[in-house]
């Protein structure tokens, strides 16, 4: 420590830094600065003071808590860290605001018939992420049949869309509709007795999942051009998939029995309906998938199998 002579009170250290002197108390009681005491029992402070203080002053600035600036004082974090971590937990505050205000604006919006239900239905959601969540946690129940944790994942994340950070009303209500019927117990039983049933007809569902991607990848321009179902190699692609790993060949009768199959849970409709409400983008997997079941409806109902390609 520097002699007293060469230090500065109190009183002095609040004009240059700019923090006040109760400021500057506490920061000592903290352990924050370090000061001696003269003679008369004051506190002296040395240059070092004036810069952590100036550095206090900033990240206070910032909105930083005492926790972070502690880290940053001690070596533990650099600014550059401790301040990214504060523009991520802002970020998510930000994210739930909007969330919260969109919500607030959808049951503002609603017709008297239907604002009870949308009431309700909005309540039962906390945020985006919370919607997320219980998606995921749905489709990780019900996917029963063996599938490798990749492709579990690479299906979650096209069913379960990522919230957006600001949302509209109409995105706010496709997300707590989803959230509902992640909760639906009878949508629940319906698709693990068919995953159940999968798992004894289906020789290997990650050849499967492949298989209706790859159909699903061709169906998307035709999709996104609103083009109606249609019989060609889009859906040959997707019977196809199907076939090879149920042991089967493309048929009529083959595929009368798959669109048997591909009914069985209608609910299912609704749901991807919703994902490419919730996630903005009409081209979804979901979509792309409908697309070819009704193709496949077509193409089994009369004259559907002779329209052109």
């Amino acid at each position: 420590m520097p002699l007293l002579d060469e230090t500065l009170g109190i009183g002095d250290l609040a004009r240059l830094t700019g923090v006040p002197v109760r400021t500057i108390r506490f920061c000592c009681d903290e352990g924050i600065v370090d000061s001696v005491r003269s003679t008369g029992g004051h506190r002296r402070f040395d240059q070092a003071a004036v810069e952590r203080l100036g550095l206090v002053r900033q990240l206070r600035g910032l909105g930083l808590g005492l926790p972070s600036i502690r880290k940053v004082l001690a070596g533990e974090r650099s600014v550059a860290e401790v301040v990214a971590a504060e523009r991520a937990a802002l970020d998510v505050q930000l994210a739930d605001l909007a969330w919260r205000r969109a919500s607030l604006r959808a049951v503002e919006e609603a017709g008297p018939a239907v604002r009870a239900a949308r009431l309700e239905l909005l309540a039962a959601v906390a945020n985006g992420g919370a919607a997320r969540d219980a998606l995921i946690g749905f489709w990780r129940r019900t996917m029963v049949a063996p599938v490798s944790e990749a492709m579990l994942t690479a299906f979650v994340t096209m069913a379960a869309p990522e919230p957006p950070t600001d949302p509209s009303p109409a995105r706010v209500v496709a997300c707590a509709e989803l959230f509902a019927l992640a909760g639906d117990r009878a949508l629940t039983r319906g698709l693990l007795a068919m995953a159940r049933a999968n798992a004894e007809l289906i020789a290997d569902e990650d050849e499967l999942l492949n298989g209706i991607s790859e159909a699903c990848a061709l169906a998307q321009s035709r999709v996104r051009a609103g083009e109606p179902p249609r019989v060609g190699p889009e859906l040959d692609r997707f019977v196809a998939a199907h076939a090879s790993v149920r042991g089967g060949s493309d048929s009529p009768q083959f595929r009368r029995r798959l669109l048997a199959y591909a009914d069985r849970v209608p609910r299912m409709r609704r749901y991807w309906r919703l994902v490419a409400e919730a996630s903005g983008d009409q081209v979804t997997f979901g979509a792309s998938h409908l697309w070819l079941t009704d193709s496949l409806e077509r193409s089994v109902s009369p004259g559907g199998a002779a329209e052109p390609c």
